[in-house]
């Protein structure tokens, strides 16, 4: 017997039912599906709402189901969805008496619970993604806590740095993405199972109990909420576009050092092509990839919103076309974190180029201006200008090499300025102007220095063991 045999009379037309049908993206909440299933029919069975017997031979055959896993499954577009073809499953199997399984359950509470019980799955997947590819970059930040390199504003030579230094500040922002996923997932963890159509049901069924068989940590207390609510994937999705852009930061900065012009790494032969007419060519295509893909969970994002803010209360159909954008929004962060960690993790860095560029370009330009302040209790924005008079000067006399600034020199730009000597000693200012001494110098929490570096990446470690500890606890239970 099908579904519509009851209120109607004619069989639904063949392009109305694959119009309406969303069997193509089932597939992602079919291990939910089953396991709604059984929680339910355990329910059942525990509140003696369906005979024991029936109940065994239910969850026998559903448990059958999912060991033979999705494409013991017959589909047509007729069934419009996995819920009647998991029924129909069981159907084959126990006879008539399946159609017990739908008691005190509508299909509407029963998506609502597969949605929420696969992504909950696949945050916790792609969480243990961030955490590899943040421990991964600690390793390398560590390994390259002394290597001098050059930080940017406005894409212009800013102060020196170490590539250790650029690479934790990979790992932080790796870190905040992982913790936005981790407060999503209290709101995904919630129980919509008994809500019903939209009215939850007469049956005394009991809630509590599908709650823990399900591993929910509280279930949804309005039925009307339960069927309908969707803002959870909404976050989830706004979470994974962040993610997704900071991934695009990384991908273009790979994209940018590894061009002649910059020539601070090499990406790796694996991650990269070559032109079909040009010999020379290493072009970082993968690297490209992940800055356009990622576009496209952006552009989800902004079509689950316009889906979600024109339906009322409670459940409509227009909700079932969220689940495609939410499925190719996994598929496309999983596949873009898993290339970035990839590429990242093999780059190989030029030492000496990342040294040239840190003596080049007034980079310890800033920590001059300091040592005025430091020494002879100059203003800073005196010490500013007096620094960017002799910037001025260097650049107007190509004999002139900022790194060799003397003491005389910078008297003689202050006179100018301000009608006072400094007579700042010489080798204080060869100290400043060095792009060594200058990043060992910056020791401060959260600066460049080695040492501040490698305590970054310690806290990291600590932070990584306590959320692989919790992840290892968590799948115990």
């Amino acid at each position: 017997m099908k579904i519509r045999d009851g209120r109607l009379k004619k069989a639904m037309d063949e392009e109305a039912a694959e119009f309406t049908s969303s069997v193509e993206f089932d597939k992602y909440i079919f291990e939910s599906d089953v396991k709604c299933n059984i929680a339910h029919t355990l329910m059942l069975k525990e509140e003696k709402i369906v005979d024991e017997e029936i109940a065994d031979k239910i969850l026998e055959a559903l448990f059958k189901l999912m060991d033979e896993g999705y494409d013991a499954l017959n589909f047509n577009h007729a069934d419009e969805d996995i819920h009647m073809a998991v029924e129909k499953y069981v159907i084959k199997s126990v006879g008539d008496d399946a159609g017990f399984m739908h008691t005190a359950k509508s299909r509407n509470d029963q998506v609502a619970t597969d949605l929420r019980l696969s992504l909950r799955v696949k945050i916790d997947e792609i969480q243990i993604s961030i955490l590899e590819f943040i421990e991964g970059l600690v390793e390398l930040a560590i390994e390259h806590k002394n290597i001098i390199s050059i930080g940017y504003t406005h894409l212009q030579h800013g102060q020196t740095i170490t590539f250790g230094h650029h690479l934790m500040a990979y790992a932080q922002s790796l870190k905040r993405d992982y913790e936005r996923l981790k407060d999503s997932y209290k709101r995904v963890n919630l129980n919509p199972l008994g809500s019903g159509a939209l009215a939850t049901t007469t049956f005394p069924i009991n809630r509590e109990l599908t709650t823990k068989i399900l591993g929910f940590d509280a279930y949804l207390e309005n039925s009307m909420d339960g069927v309908s609510s969707r803002d959870f994937i909404v976050e989830v999705v706004s979470d994974l576009a962040i993610l997704s852009s900071n991934l695009c930061k990384i991908a273009e900065e790979l994209i940018m050092w590894s061009s002649y012009e910059f020539r601070l790494i090499e990406i790796s032969d694996e991650f990269s092509s070559t032109s079909s007419i040009m010999p020379q060519k290493k072009n970082p295509d993968v690297a490209e990839l992940v800055r356009g893909k990622s576009s496209i969970i952006t552009g989800e994002l902004m079509t689950i919103l316009m889906i979600l803010k024109g339906i009322p209360y409670t459940y409509n159909r227009d909700l079932q076309e969220i689940n495609p954008h939410l499925w190719n929004v996994i598929e496309n962060t999983e596949a873009i974190l898993s290339i970035t960690s990839k590429m990242t993790l093999s780059i190989n860095f030029k030492k000496e180029r990342g040294l040239e560029l840190a003596y080049k370009n007034f980079a310890t330009a800033t920590d001059l201006a300091d040592l005025m302040v430091k020494e002879k209790k100059t203003p800073f924005r005196i010490a500013h200008q007096i620094v960017g008079r002799i910037v001025n000067e260097v650049n107007s006399n190509d004999d002139l090499d900022f790194n060799k600034i003397d003491s005389e020199f910078v008297d003689k730009i202050a006179i100018k300025l301000t009608g006072k000597s400094l007579s700042l000693p010489n080798d204080l200012i060869k100290k400043a102007l060095d792009p060594v001494q200058n990043v060992k110098s910056r020791n401060v929490i959260g600066g460049p220095a080695p040492e501040m570096v490698e305590l970054s990446a310690k806290n990291m470690q600590k932070f990584l063991k306590k959320e692989y500890d919790k992840k290892i606890q968590n799948n115990k239970h």
